[in-house]
């Protein structure tokens, strides 16, 4: 049986704290979901392999019991993996196979099975004696299969967050979605997916975010970006331009002889950062300078009265 390094197969550090597991965790299980890799040879094998370094890492009392074992599994392979000289029961599990949680939006979207021998042996079996002996494992229920939808929001509502009232199998859901939720983040829905009957366990609901363009936004992360038009006396004289932001409108300052193209950075401005508080990404603005059209006379004189000036 071979050892299984967790924090290499999430590609954390020993030390890395719950959020950079979390973090790590999130973005392999997106890139290698079975959904966007089918037909992929081993990517299901790579995606169940994530899930089961996530369920010990993520959960402190099994880190720690796995932290114990590291330092001490070389000595077990050297006994030839039967355990001799080998005190296995601070290490096994003597309770049987606990129940598995996943935090975060994307959820328990592996199921409760396809855990290698080394994780159900060291959570769940125990052992006695002064050698190694496999009880009888509890064959997992059938879990339902997992339902799938999309949900197209704007970017108005990913800014300020919005509840959503929807039908689903004759029942009337209804799903509060918190500021700052980004394009693609997967909401999950326990227990709302297909039935099984019998008894199993239902599938889940995992609602895929859709960000709608905006006409004046881009978003980049947390950041956003947009244009911002100036006209040209404003840009050579400086002065103020109002501009509307999704926080509300504001008066922006422009410095005198001000050049097309240059981006104005106005922090805090940006979108929410999901799920802190009091936390916002930055604003940037580009400038486009408008130039005068339909001249009079009288200014197309004082023009080249300036251009005289100059040269």
């Amino acid at each position: 049986m071979d050892y299984k390094d967790y924090y290499k197969i999430l590609g954390v550090d020993k030390k890395a704290t719950s959020d950079e597991i979390k973090k790590a965790y999130r973005k392999l299980a997106l890139k290698y979901h079975p959904d966007k890799n089918k037909g992929a040879k081993g990517a299901e094998e790579k995606f169940k392999e994530i899930n089961e370094a996530n369920e010990v890492l993520s959960d402190k009392e099994k880190r720690k019991k796995y932290d114990e074992l590291g330092s001490n599994w070389q000595q077990y392979q050297q006994q030839g993996d039967q355990g001799q000289g080998f005190d296995w029961s601070q290490y096994s599990n003597r309770g049987g196979q606990q129940s598995h949680t996943y935090e975060g939006d994307l959820g328990d979207i592996f199921g409760e099975s396809g855990y290698s021998d080394f994780f159900e042996t060291l959570f769940g079996q125990s052992f006695g004696g002064g050698s190694r002996s496999k009880r009888s494992r509890k064959t997992p229920a059938m879990k339902g299969q997992d339902f799938q939808a999309e949900m197209f929001i704007n970017l108005e509502e990913a800014y300020n967050g919005t509840t959503r009232v929807f039908e689903h199998d004759g029942q009337s859901i209804k799903l509060k979605i918190k500021p700052g939720i980004a394009e693609g983040q997967i909401l999950k829905l326990p227990g709302k997916g297909q039935n099984i009957k019998g008894g199993g366990q239902p599938g889940d609901l995992l609602i895929f975010i859709k960000i709608q363009p905006h006409p004046i936004f881009e978003r980049r992360g947390d950041d956003l970006y947009a244009d911002l038009k100036v006209d040209l006396y404003t840009a050579v004289l400086g002065g103020k331009i109002p501009f509307k932001t999704l926080k509300g409108s504001i008066n922006i300052n422009i410095q005198k002889e001000s050049s097309f193209g240059k981006v104005l950075r106005l922090q805090k401005m940006g979108m929410p950062k999901y799920g802190k508080t009091n936390e916002f990404g930055d604003l940037y603005l580009k400038m486009e300078v408008k130039m005068p059209t339909n001249l009079s006379s009288k200014e197309i004189n004082l023009f080249k009265e300036l251009q005289k000036l100059r040269s």
